[in-house]
């Protein structure tokens, strides 16, 4: 089969096509043939050698966590009626809370039966693919951020695949957003899916402007995707007693040494690994989320996709946050 491997630490450049031994499918396990590659900017991060205390990969390695395609063998212990479905999910190493996003950037992957999400009619590969990840994590950010009618939310990296679902899902709560992302086409867009106001966070005193937005008292909710100066900058623009979850690290790490601040505000804050630690259905969320995009309920924002060949370009696009939305690979 065809792969795109990371052959040393650095940057794009060191993706590179090569040839692997096909899968195959062990207990609990089924092969996908790929039709579409979700990249993450986790995969960006861990191609440049960041976070091998938490994610342990080693050149050469097959990056990517998330695929859609046809199911086309299974292992043991496995319905054969999954043969022939097209199905949306993790690779058999990626898992929440553990496990590395690698395996996907291939024309075949391996894939654990008990991840697989049949995808809907009307929803294309590319979308499914794109929702792997975005779309369970959406859906559960939203819910344990308790967003009520009326409240005025914060949104960051608001022009990422997340950002962009997170904006439709608390505009249809009823809330007011604010979506903060750099860049006139991100700002445009988020502003299209429902934002009450658009913020570029790289313009001096853009904090001081969400402030005045909300009257001075600040937003009830902060969705950070962002974390680093621009996540630290948000925390500020909460309102005391407010609500911060914090779940990226766009801005060049998760955000760190909060808590005084947080305390002295009444804030409440709830890290990622906090939050992927409860006791969560991801399964249903994942089919919830497939099921709100097939019916039209939620859009899903792929920006740019590239050929599996073409990786080096895809992570060059997002390195250089030119990407909008999420970024596939196409087989």
């Amino acid at each position: 089969m065809r792969v795109v491997e990371v052959k040393s630490f650095g940057g794009p450049e060191v993706l590179a096509p090569a040839e692997a031994p096909d899968p195959v499918a062990g207990p609990g396990q089924v092969v996908v043939d790929v039709a579409a590659a979700d990249v993450m900017f986790l995969d960006v991060r861990l191609r440049g050698g960041w976070g091998r205390d938490f994610f342990p990969v080693e050149p050469p390695y097959v990056p990517g966590g998330a695929v859609a395609g046809v199911v086309s063998s299974v292992g043991e212990d496995v319905d054969p009626g999954w043969i022939g479905k097209r199905v949306a999910t993790a690779t058999a190493a990626s898992g929440i809370g553990g496990g590395v996003p690698t395996g996907g950037y291939a024309t075949k992957a391996l894939a654990k039966a008990q991840t697989l999400a049949e995808i809907p009619d009307g929803l294309d590969d590319i979308r499914a693919a794109a929702l792997v990840h975005d779309g369970r994590t959406s859906l559960m950010l939203a819910e344990q951020a308790r967003i009520r009618s009326g409240e005025w939310v914060l949104i960051t990296a608001a022009g990422g695949g997340l950002g962009t679902l997170l904006t439709q899902l608390a505009t249809a709560a009823g809330a007011s957003v604010i979506a903060a992302a750099h860049g006139e086409t991100k700002l445009a867009l988020a502003q299209r899916l429902g934002a009450k106001v658009v913020l570029d966070y790289e313009a001096p005193g853009w904090v001081d402007r969400v402030r005045e937005t909300t009257g001075g008292a600040g937003v009830t909710v902060v969705l950070d995707g962002a974390g680093g100066p621009i996540g630290a900058d948000a925390l500020r623009a909460t309102a005391p007693g407010g609500r911060f979850l914090g779940y990226g690290n766009a801005a060049g790490g998760f955000l760190e040494n909060i808590a005084e601040y947080a305390a002295a505000q009444n804030i409440t804050v709830r890290p990622l690994l906090e939050m992927t630690k409860a006791d969560i259905d991801w399964p249903a969320l994942g089919r919830r989320a497939l099921t709100e995009a097939a019916a039209g309920n939620l859009e899903v924002v792929v920006g740019q996709t590239f050929p599996l060949d073409e990786a080096t370009a895809a992570h060059a696009a997002i390195e250089s946050r030119a990407a909008v939305g999420r970024t596939i690979l196409t087989v």
